[in-house]
């Protein structure tokens, strides 16, 4: 039996925890390779002993672009060829206001959030180029449609990446390479934790799982090659 993602190749950002863990699984039992990076080696190695074969896990911090070009040329050497980017990585910091906000957390954020996907993006063209094929899809946050108290480095960073997915298109499309921005609300990932105020269980427990990110990535693969989803907006039914 085929499945949706058989023979395709895909590098999961981020994957690690959260959204992306899940989506790599996902990937995976759908038949695609997958390269797992993150800055968490040990972790990437865990996920891929669960996943098995066709898992190749690499250790990278997507803020800096030699990580990243060696995260490229590993899975070219590995698989020949990269048909989705997923960048699933992205941060918070407890003391995000900005009274309490720093020169130096302003640039980690919008480097870890923003310009790290600029970098994946950068190095994985000329292999979809050449391939006249590809698909980049970009997570997000809900803040971009309902700005919140996550803090404004963190809203910006996530503004940032809907003009970068829509740029890259315009300028690729006739390439064959398609961009898409999944915008999640409130999951039940990590980077909860990392906010000033507990959230409460009663809402954690209306949260999305990082399981309904991932089938939203899913979908949005398998989708033709003659279809796009420019965007997707995920949120919680109970909030």
């Amino acid at each position: 039996m085929s499945l949706a993602l058989d023979g395709q190749v895909a590098v999961i950002v981020g994957s690690s925890t959260g959204m992306g863990r899940a989506t790599a699984l996902a990937y995976a039992r759908s038949g695609a390779q997958v390269v797992l990076a993150a800055r968490s080696a040990g972790k990437l190695e865990d996920l891929a002993n669960e996943i098995g074969d066709g898992a190749v896990a690499c250790a990278t911090d997507a803020r800096d672009v030699g990580q990243v070009e060696h995260l490229v040329q590993t899975t070219l050497d590995r698989f020949g060829r990269i048909d989705i980017l997923v960048y699933a990585t992205g941060t918070n910091i407890p003391d995000r206001s900005l009274e309490a906000l720093t020169h130096e957390t302003w640039e980690m954020m919008l480097g870890t959030n923003l310009t790290g996907a600029f970098n994946c993006t950068k190095a994985v063209l000329s292999t979809m180029r050449e391939q006249k094929s590809g698909l980049i899809i970009y997570l997000s946050s809900g803040c971009v449609q309902s700005p919140d108290v996550s803090g404004v480095s963190y809203q910006a960073s996530k503004h940032g990446m809907s003009g970068l997915a829509h740029g890259t298109f315009k300028e690729e499309q006739e390439n064959g390479i398609r961009t898409t921005v999944i915008f999640p609300g409130l999951c039940d990932t990590p980077l909860v934790l990392k906010r000033p105020t507990p959230t409460p269980p009663e809402v954690m427990a209306k949260a999305l799982q990082p399981e309904d990110v991932a089938d939203a990535c899913l979908f949005v693969a398998t989708m033709p090659s003659r279809a796009r989803i420019p965007e997707l907006v995920l949120l919680p039914s109970g909030l």
